[in-house]
């Protein structure tokens, strides 16, 4: 079942930081390998970057995650910014606008267990994504 979770708002770099580090937090509570950890914290810290750049800011939700002895950690980031008008050719390998690490959402999806990702032009984005142990 999942735990509490809170709402962290993404309005500078300094939140980006922020949420890389509650992210590893709570990796390091689920039990993540160190390799897991490193996937799911550079792909939140690319959506964080995302949120912040693309979004003009949002809100990330850090969650830690059990499920009987399942254990992970889920990350819900939202924006209410421009959208993403052709979502397939930002999932695309390699598809970047050179602000971000370079990773872009299909980077982000490929270090997740779980991605999920809703926008709508005008309105914004929610990006959903999940590592477990």
């Amino acid at each position: 079942m999942p735990q509490a979770s809170d709402r962290h708002p993404i309005r500078t770099s300094d939140d980006v930081v922020r949420i890389r580090q509650l992210v590893r937090a709570a990796a390091l509570q689920a039990g993540l390998s160190l390799v897991d950890q490193t996937k799911i914290i550079t792909a939140a810290s690319e959506l964080a970057r995302n949120t912040l750049d693309h979004g003009g800011g949002g809100d990330a939700e850090v969650q830690f995650l059990q499920e009987g002895v399942r254990k992970g950690v889920r990350i819900a980031f939202e924006d209410h910014g421009p959208g993403i008008p052709d979502i397939d050719r930002a999932l695309q390998p390699g598809f970047t606008t050179g602000r971000g690490m370079g990773l872009g959402l299909g980077g982000a999806r490929q270090l997740s267990n779980e991605f999920s990702i809703s926008s709508e032009v005008g309105r914004g984005t929610r990006i959903v994504i999940a590592r477990w142990k």
